[in-house]
């Protein structure tokens, strides 16, 4: 299991840009959403960030956490057990 935070150099033309990357394969809930909201609380406001997890319970997760937190999830999917989401620290 593998747990990185990194600095993103390019993506692809279809994902948002992202500031930030975790990589949160493996781990369950609630640490997807505890490790991305500490990496969150050390960016800087309207930076993006990229997280993937694999516990299926982070979809909903994720969306909750944006709509009571402020944060936008710009873009949320899964592909083969790995969910992808990008959020963008409020203003």
């Amino acid at each position: 299991m593998s747990r990185v935070l990194c600095y993103i150099v390019g993506m692809s033309e279809t994902d948002p840009t992202a500031d930030v990357e975790l990589d949160l394969q493996g781990l369950m809930c609630p640490m997807p959403l505890l490790k991305a909201k500490k990496a969150l609380n050390g960016m800087a406001a309207s930076q993006t960030l990229h997280v993937l997890a694999t516990d299926p319970g982070s979809e909903r997760d994720f969306q909750v956490f944006a709509e009571q937190s402020g944060n936008t999830l710009l873009q949320s999917s899964a592909q083969n057990g790995v969910y992808s989401y990008y959020l963008r620290k409020k203003a």
